[in-house]
């Protein structure tokens, strides 16, 4: 092999390696919630079905008859065929047409790790994009716990957030790899995804900021309200109580 074929080899390898590190890489934390959930749910189901299995063994060792070397076996091989079965489900990865239907608490999560499946297919300054929307979906994620779902801001979120931001991503990706770079309309396809994701950075931004003022509105209003209510209470007088 010579020195030109090494070096490609050595390149591609880092490229395979670097494509990994991205895949895995996380670009917010509600995706990282999500997943550890799973996870924790799956262990609980795995120490469920392991106790019942260690519970139904020692019945049967006490009430009928001792295990022995055979029947401890057995149960070892049990055991693990029990973590095997209960631990193999894999975490269910969101599909874009799940995403607008989405329960509206899950949201901001569950787009997140359908952008952290699609990043390591972007160009570098689309990736560091997706990693601000990242920032900005975190912002938002609490505000959706306690807004009604049927209420017009979650309507616009859930299709700003849940369609128009996974369309454009898809939208791109469809375009074959070697047309990405030319020009169509005066802008190329790389522009335009950049172009849009900024917009929608910025869009999603302004939503988590202006669901927040409206709790600080509500929340300003109450200690106005305490306020005057408490304030009124000390300034009478007690003579006349």
């Amino acid at each position: 092999m010579t020195m030109s074929e090494v070096d490609k080899v050595r390149l591609s390898a880092a490229s395979a390696i670097e494509r990994s590190r991205e895949r895995r890489r996380p670009i917010g934390t509600k995706s990282v919630a999500l997943r550890r959930q799973h996870l924790y749910k799956k262990l609980g189901r795995m120490l469920i079905a392991g106790g019942i299995v260690l519970l139904g063994a020692a019945v049967f060792g006490a009430l009928i008859q001792p295990l022995g070397f055979t029947g401890l076996l057995a149960l070892f091989i049990l055991l693990i065929g029990v973590a095997v079965l209960f631990g193999r489900s894999p975490f269910p990865e969101p599909r874009q047409a799940d995403l607008p239907r989405t329960d509206l608490k899950q949201l901001a999560g569950r787009t997140e790790i359908w952008l952290e499946a699609q990043r390591p297919a972007l160009p570098a300054p689309a990736r560091q994009l997706v990693d601000g929307i990242g920032v900005q979906l975190d912002l938002l994620a609490p505000q959706l716990q306690t807004l009604d779902a049927s209420s017009p801001a979650a309507a616009n979120i859930r299709k700003l957030v849940g369609e128009d931001l996974p369309e454009l991503v898809a939208g791109y990706q469809r375009i074959p790899a070697g047309l990405r770079t030319e020009a169509h309309a005066g802008r190329t396809p790389d522009e335009t995804l950049v172009g849009g994701l900024t917009m929608l950075e910025r869009e999603i931004g302004d939503a988590a900021r202006n669901l927040a003022a409206g709790e600080l509105d509500k929340l300003a209003t109450r200690e106005r309200y305490l306020q005057l209510k408490y304030q009124g209470i000390e300034s009478e007088d007690p003579s006349s109580i």
